[in-house]
């Protein structure tokens, strides 16, 4: 037997597609939608993970330079410690060049001069005083010459002035201070005679 449906059929079938359609864009939408918080979410994560990771290295960097402004503290510390340390060294090297200085100074100063001032500068001795004559200012340098402990005597200016109403020439010269020279080694001894 045949069917005839004279119901509107195409009608319904066209509410049923627009149903489906409606359904299937509502689940693209709400897909779509768990999907942008989906991503929304895990970026959120990542930027918040990243955000500490930058927090965690701030503070470390924050520590290192402390640490860097220690170690240079501690630097200046040991450089002016090491400075002292090279001064006292240098004192304690030199504190007897003074005394033989001076003792050598009244040692060889002939009679007749008087000296003003005397300077050191590093290894540099300025001797300056007044002479009765050029001849005297000669026989110092030859007695500063053949010193132990100075050398090199270089006078630098002599000039005739008047002092208490009395001529003199006033000189200014400079001396090297060394250490005493060391005395040659003394000669081997005989070799003793070999008896037979």
């Amino acid at each position: 037997m045949i069917r005839i449906n004279l119901l509107p059929h195409r009608e319904e079938k066209r509410q049923a597609q627009k149903r489906q359609m409606g359904v299937i864009a509502g689940g693209v939408v709400i897909l779509g939608v768990l999907t942008v918080l989906l991503g929304y979410t895990v970026i959120a994560k990542m930027i918040g993970d990243q955000k500490g990771t930058n927090d965690y290295f701030k503070g470390e960097i924050a520590k290192l330079n402390d640490q860097i402004q220690e170690i240079k503290a501690l630097k200046e510390k040991t450089n002016a410690l090491l400075d002292r340390k090279k001064v006292v060294e240098d004192l304690q090297a030199n504190r007897s060049e003074s005394v033989h200085l001076l003792d050598q100074l009244v040692r060889q100063l002939p009679e007749g001069i008087y000296l003003k001032a005397v300077k050191q500068t590093g290894k540099v001795i300025n001797i300056q005083g007044y002479a009765q004559s050029n001849a005297r200012v000669s026989t110092l340098m030859r007695n500063l010459e053949a010193s132990p402990w100075l050398e090199a005597p270089d006078l630098v200016e002599i000039k005739s002035v008047t002092v208490n109403n009395l001529r003199a020439n006033e000189f200014s010269l400079n001396v090297k201070l060394s250490g005493p020279q060391k005395s040659e080694p003394a000669t081997s001894a005989k070799p003793k005679d070999k008896k037979p």
